[in-house]
């Protein structure tokens, strides 16, 4: 797929090792620690391009019917991307470009035992690469709804951190990227690698672009459930139901 454009790009992850004291924050954020072992919180997001002329130009309209590439991350607890995959059609499902993207090939982020948070239109994996969604809205029981609200309030970093990203760079995300599609990969790895090091130097920007609103999804593809998720699921939605909730600003180190 990807009409004739491969995807690239790829701002490959960050040593397992190097974010170690990363990885307890998410509980901080979730407010919980039964999330004490989030190393990233993923998601896929829109770039606004010119696409380009004939069929090829039908399929990098998205569910919004505006054409675009589709930038995936996986993101720290302060915003940083820890890593990015970008390349595909705006067309294409999130659980699709997850599947044929490096860091689901090469398992080679989270350390082991961790976890990544995602929503739900990924699917709800154990292996190659531990992904945590969130229950389906129709799931009734206060424990699933008390873990989808403290699974959103960390996975809601990533969309901060998109947020910001293009705020930084309003210029060039706020209209169609004006260069030809397939230059936009690199555009977006440069502008991720720059948001790193700002981000890092303590530079904090408060997003002005609205996030993307949440879809009710399928949990990604069939083919993608190997080995799923969902028992590790309960077991954390349990440690939510059996531990006390930590009030914000707790420090886990």
């Amino acid at each position: 797929g990807g009409g004739g454009h491969s995807p690239q790009g790829h701002l490959p992850p960050e040593d397992p090792g190097a974010p170690g004291r990363s990885v307890p924050r998410f509980a901080g954020l979730a407010r919980h620690r039964a999330f004490i072992k989030a190393a990233g919180a993923i998601d896929g997001c829109h770039i606004r391009i010119k696409p380009p002329s004939g069929p090829d130009g039908q399929c990098y309209r998205n569910r919004k019917l505006f054409p675009s590439i589709i930038l995936q991350a996986v993101c720290d607890h302060q915003g940083r991307f820890i890593d990015t995959y970008v390349g595909w059609p705006g067309s294409v499902h999130d659980s699709r470009v997850l599947r044929h993207s490096p860091l689901y090939a090469q398992s080679s982020y989270p350390p082991p035992g961790h976890f990544i948070l995602a929503d739900g239109g990924y699917p709800c994996l154990q292996r190659p690469l531990p992904l945590i969604t969130p229950y389906k809205r129709q799931v009734q029981g206060v424990g699933a709804q008390r873990f989808n609200s403290h699974h959103s309030r960390a996975r809601s970093i990533i969309e901060g951190g998109f947020g910001m990203m293009k705020t930084r760079f309003r210029s060039i995300f706020l209209q169609a990227l004006e260069v030809h599609y397939t230059f936009v990969p690199h555009v977006v790895t440069a502008c991720t690698i720059l948001h790193n090091i700002w981000l890092s130097a303590g530079d904090v920007l408060a997003p002005e672009d609205e996030p993307e609103d949440d879809v009710e999804e399928d949990e990604g593809e069939a083919d993608m459930e190997a080995v799923n998720g969902a028992q590790w699921r309960d077991q954390l939605c349990a440690e939510v139901s059996a531990l006390e909730v930590v009030p914000p600003g707790h420090d886990y180190l």
